[in-house]
């Protein structure tokens, strides 16, 4: 077993394993461990664990030492070499009219190698800058170009929020940020308003999208087991009684039909009562009511009475009706009942003819 510490360089920085070295070290200590080509100074991120070998994917380099009072001295020695770097590489790059921003410079613990970063739009030919470096600091020379995002990490700043970038404070690592994020949100589209000071869409766009995008799928649906939706807020004292259950349109539930007398009360009662007053009456008794109740005005009041014989009124009323329905008939059938009188009429002329000359012939004979 291997015991793994973890050793972060910078503030807001990835953490990387350590051999711990049989080294007591706790998390915010600060140590001396292996790097590429020299010495670095680190903070202890985690106390260390007991790793299998087998399942490291590359050998670790080790811790070497706590570091100490003469350490520390060194690093502050370093600082200075690094700001002094800095104007002088400045002054070269505006010597030699490079289009490149130079950001920062950064020193090995041993000052075995010295790192300028900068940033630029395309590529550059700095072949003739390394050189004078290398002549002016008698040290190995490293440029490493940086986009927006990791500019804004290593200088800092302050946010829109109030805050300090949470690129340099905790942020190891660029989570990728869309236009969907914000869209989801119900935030404002406009570009000044979710961009960071790199000019790209603000990494706190991501912090909470998971809670818009899987909590909104279900809202509304999702009922509890009282029948209430979730999330409802129901006012104290508030009756349980639940509703009278409807039918499911989407097939969730039973459909339960409610008895025919449930929704109409009084009328089924009307109801009840007629039909008991006819089972009651005798049949023409009942017909003569019917005949009212449908409109018959013309009726006489005598034939409620059983057995009662209908007036001279009541029958011209009815062979009024029955004159109007077959004019009706008529004239529904007009054009074909024209024709036939046309054709029907000629005919029965005509032979009223032959009979009248025959009557005639009759009479002389």
């Amino acid at each position: 077993m291997v015991m793994v510490a973890g050793v972060r360089f910078k503030k807001a920085c990835k953490v990387y394993d350590f051999d711990a070295n049989d080294l007591e070290v706790k998390p915010g200590e600060t140590v001396i461990v292996e790097v590429d080509r020299g010495l670095g100074m680190g903070i202890v991120a985690h106390e260390p664990v007991d790793k299998d070998p087998a399942k490291l994917q590359h050998k670790l380099k080790r811790v070497i030492r706590k570091a100490d009072d003469v350490d520390m001295e060194r690093q502050s020695f370093n600082l200075e070499r690094e700001n002094e770097a800095f104007r002088i590489c400045r002054a070269k790059i505006n010597e030699l009219k490079l289009d490149m921003k130079l950001i920062k410079v950064e020193y090995l613990f041993d000052s075995s190698k010295a790192i300028f970063y900068f940033s630029s739009e395309g590529r550059i030919d700095f072949r003739e800058l390394v050189k004078n470096l290398a002549s002016s600091f008698h040290t190995r020379i490293e440029m490493r170009q940086v986009g927006v995002r990791d500019e804004a990490k290593i200088v800092g700043g302050i946010g829109p929020c109030g805050r300090e970038l949470c690129c340099s404070n905790f942020l190891s690592n660029f989570a990728p940020v869309t236009v969907r994020m914000a869209k989801e949100q119900n935030l404002s589209l406009n570009t000044a308003k979710i961009s960071g000071l790199c000019g790209r869409l603000m990494c706190c766009l991501s912090y909470e999208h998971d809670s818009y995008s899987g909590g909104s799928k279900g809202c509304g649906k999702k009922r509890g087991s009282n029948g209430e939706p979730c999330g409802s807020d129901r006012p104290e004292g508030a009756s349980d009684e639940k509703r009278p259950e409807r039918a499911s349109r989407r097939g969730r539930g039973e459909r339960k039909v409610p008895p025919p007398s449930a929704g109409r009360p009084e009328r089924e009662g009307k109801r009840e009562e007629r039909k008991e007053e006819r089972k009651a009456l005798p049949s023409g008794e009942v017909r003569s009511r019917l005949s009212l109740e449908e409109g018959d005005k013309s009726a006489s009041p005598s034939s409620d009475v059983v057995g009662a014989k209908p007036e001279e009124g009541e029958k011209k009323g009815r062979g009024a009706r029955r004159s109007r329905r077959g004019r009706g008939r008529n004239r529904r059938r007009g054009g074909r009942g024209g024709e036939g009188q046309g054709s029907g009429g000629g005919e029965g002329r005509g032979s009223g003819g032959n009979s009248d000359n025959s009557g005639g012939g009759g009479g002389n004979e």
